[in-house]
């Protein structure tokens, strides 16, 4: 059903290899709510920042995926706004820096791709969904983490990772697709036409995301129809223009899912995860 709503072991022992937790430290002076780790993908180590709600579990899982912050791409992200939010309601939240980005192995995206925005531009991405496949495997090292239970969602190129991550793997319960199509889906047909397969493959409830005034509103369109022609349970929200102090560049309505954002979002994020994580 689409909804139109309008609203303001050994394994273990690999990633003691490749990282240790480090836990505590401090960010601008108070305690820092998430640990860093390194995990494996292949024959990457891919930096990662865990949170994780008081207790011993199990708890739920998101994995949740960042877009590609052009020229930035070795700043790390641990986008605190979604951990905490996420966490505070009962949820372990994974955010995976992915190869190129932050301390995580391999090339960034620009020197992967360059120019490009065809064939190389899919096969970059797949790959950085591996990087997000591969999560899987280091959750089964978390005894707090209920692998049964697992969302992926995402944010841009996240967004788009995230689809393509739902669609090869039957380990995710839901997936939420927050302005997947990073900012080249008029661009890109390699693109458009890879995300309507994967989106067509996909059994699971999906969500789609997405402020009016983006330039990524008709991709998130064409997933949820897609997922929806094809059986699963799909809902798109599409939000009011949303207009941040500063866009950076990028269509305004794309940074509804910044810090600015969150807020107007929040409600039917943890609607939907708890319709179908709890």
């Amino acid at each position: 059903m689409r909804v139109f709503v309008l609203r303001l072991s050994r394994f273990a022992a690999r990633v003691i290899v490749c990282g240790v937790f480090v836990a505590g430290g401090q960010t601008n002076g108070q305690p820092r709510s998430y640990e860093t780790t390194f995990y494996p993908s292949g024959k990457f180590k891919i930096e990662a920042y865990v949170y994780k709600p008081e207790g011993t579990g199990p708890f739920p899982v998101v994995i949740y995926n960042h877009g590609s912050p052009g020229g930035h791409e070795r700043e790390e992200r641990p986008f605190v706004y979604v951990g905490e939010m996420l966490t505070h309601r009962g949820y372990v939240v994974i955010v995976p820096e992915r190869r190129g980005y932050g301390k995580a192995d391999g090339p960034t995206f620009g020197e992967a791709i360059g120019e490009d925005r065809g064939p190389r531009f899919v096969a970059r991405v797949q790959e950085e969904t591996d990087d997000v496949l591969a999560v899987v495997e280091f959750l089964k090292a978390l005894p707090y983490a209920d692998t049964k239970r697992v969302a992926v969602m995402g944010w841009s190129i996240g967004g788009i990772v995230s689809v393509l991550a739902a669609s090869r793997s039957s380990a995710f319960r839901v997936v939420v697709d927050q302005a997947g199509g990073a900012l080249t889906w008029d661009q890109s047909h390699a693109m458009q036409q890879a995300l309507k397969e994967a989106a067509a493959k996909i059994r699971i409830p999906l969500q789609g995301m997405v402020a009016k005034n983006d330039r990524t509103t008709e991709s998130v369109k064409t997933v949820v129809h897609e997922a929806e022609e094809h059986g699963a349970t799909a809902k798109l929200i599409v939000y009011p223009a949303f207009a941040p102090r500063d866009a950076g560049g990028v269509p305004p309505g794309h940074m509804i899912f910044g810090k600015e954002g969150w807020k107007i979002w929040e409600g039917d994020l943890q609607e939907f995860l708890s319709k179908y994580l709890r």
